[in-house]
């Protein structure tokens, strides 16, 4: 009999982390996320395994984004050496990301530990070290699409595209137990539908168990062209009061995705007085791996982006400013108004953006505009909660810039698309839903069982189930 255990996303956003246990595949992984918000050296050291990582057998990542690959430098260095399966968009995306991950790691741990020493305390030691990262980046074993491939006697995996961000997928696991087979779906993060980057997720037909996310579970988004025209909207009231805009933004995916609705914009005559930044080194290289992958994609629009830009973003909105150094950045910070800047990170729990408040969240000119989930604990998610007042660097900020949010930028399907999706299987599976907050799941397992006759699971963090 298989078994699922939940150490991470259960009735949370972050940290996804799955064991399952068969006789056919042994002990699997899916996914080894960090939780998001906090310090990074106290976040890291608070990520304990509930289980011995050097007994697990394999691994299998969904996708590159560090609340489901972040913690897989904690884990070689606690002594796992198996193989780890994923597409290879996310293997390239995971060595800009995990390089980018550990050098803040290894910042915080030293400005940490002069503290420490300075107060006589005892110095923290790392949870992992660089060889880490090179390590995991040599076990990847990286599969393409809709290709079945065998990951041990009795178990075959297949990803499909999720749509999410580049080289994100949907895990199809099958088990050849008990005389039998079954068949294990995971959702990992779905993508809404129509994204201009993205293909529209796959439907998978036939499962036993399916695991789907539910971080939109309780909602959906607004249409991308009502987005589109409340941006324009921020922009014209942002100008007109004297100021700049502020966009935390996730370096993978989302950035990308301001980039090209950015660059529509300029092409309609519409940021010709603005200076735009992208002020993220790790959003910058990725945007060159999104580059390389651009021609794969099968929406027709961005394949004639891609001919007509030479393969480039970037030159798809040539007002764009690439700020890559410390000095580029803090030059930013000189300029009154009329400037756009996408800083990481997308909940604030970081990066060049909680700078850029430091400097600017009192000011009532400007204007922050949130384009992605906050979770729960983040500044992101205490600011758009309404704070007036927030911390950050041991100070207090009075919170006078105008706070907005544009929903339909989401790499997140919304709730009508969950519905949409779970409907597609014409098996009767068994629905766990994981990776949203108690509410969000609630609200979807409610319309689940209204809308479908679907019953669902929403386990604990540490519950187990069989299937």
């Amino acid at each position: 009999m298989a078994t699922i255990t939940f150490y991470g996303a259960a009735r949370e956003v972050t940290g996804s982390c799955h064991l399952l246990e068969s006789p056919a595949c042994g002990r699997l992984l899916l996914d080894c996320g960090m939780h998001q918000g906090g310090d990074a050296v106290d976040r890291i050291e608070k990520d304990n395994f509930e289980f011995d990582p050097g007994s697990i057998d394999s691994l299998v990542l969904s996708h590159a984004h560090l609340d489901h690959s972040g913690l897989l430098p904690k884990l070689v260095h606690q002594g796992y050496c198996g193989p780890i399966y994923c597409t290879s968009a996310t293997a390239e995306l995971l060595e800009v990301m995990l390089d980018d991950s550990v050098g803040l790691y290894e910042r915080d741990m030293r400005r940490g530990n002069n503290r420490r020493e300075r107060r006589g305390q005892k110095l923290l030691k790392p949870e992992y070290v660089r060889a880490d990262v090179k390590k995991v980046l040599q076990l990847c074993n990286t599969c393409g699409f809709d290709k079945t491939v065998s990951i041990a006697a009795s178990a075959r995996l297949r990803f499909l595209d999720a749509g999410h961000i580049l080289g994100s997928s949907i895990v199809e696991i099958t088990l050849a137990e008990d005389d039998r087979e079954k068949i294990l779906v995971f959702s990992g993060d779905l993508g809404k539908q129509g994204s201009v980057l993205m293909n529209d997720p796959a439907r998978p037909k036939r499962a036993d168990l399916v695991m789907m996310e539910g971080t939109y579970g309780d909602r959906d988004h607004r249409t991308l062209d009502s987005t589109i025209e409340q941006l324009g909207s921020i922009l014209s009231d942002t100008w007109n009061r004297g100021g700049n805009i502020f966009i935390p933004s996730f370096a993978v995916g989302r950035a990308q995705e301001l980039i090209f609705h950015l660059g529509c914009l300029h092409h309609d005559g519409l940021l010709d007085n603005w200076q735009i930044f992208l002020d993220s080194p790790m959003a910058i290289a990725v945007t060159k791996v999104y580059d390389n992958w651009l021609n794969f994609l099968d929406d027709e629009f961005t394949k004639e982006l891609s001919k007509a830009n030479r393969g480039s973003l970037v030159e798809f909105l040539p007002s764009l400013n690439l700020s890559i150094s410390t000095e580029e950045s803090m030059a930013i910070n000189r300029i009154k108004y009329g400037a756009i800047v996408i800083a990481g990170s997308g909940m604030c729990t970081g990066g060049r953006i909680r700078q850029h408040l430091k400097q600017r969240i009192w000011n009532e000119k400007d204007t922050v505009v949130f384009v992605g989930f906050q979770a729960r604990g983040t500044l992101g998610r205490i600011i758009v909660d309404g704070a007036r007042r927030i911390k950050m660097f041991g100070e207090e900020f009075i919170v006078k810039a105008k706070i907005e949010t544009l929903g339909g930028f989401s790499a997140h399907a919304g709730q009508s698309e969950l519905l949409d999706w779970i409907s597609g299987f014409e098996t009767n599976p068994k629905i766990v839903l994981v990776h949203g907050e108690t509410g969000a799941l609630d609200a979807l397992a409610l319309k689940l069982q209204e809308e479908q006759g679907l019953s669902c699971e929403i386990p604990e963090q540490g519950e187990s189930i069989h299937f």
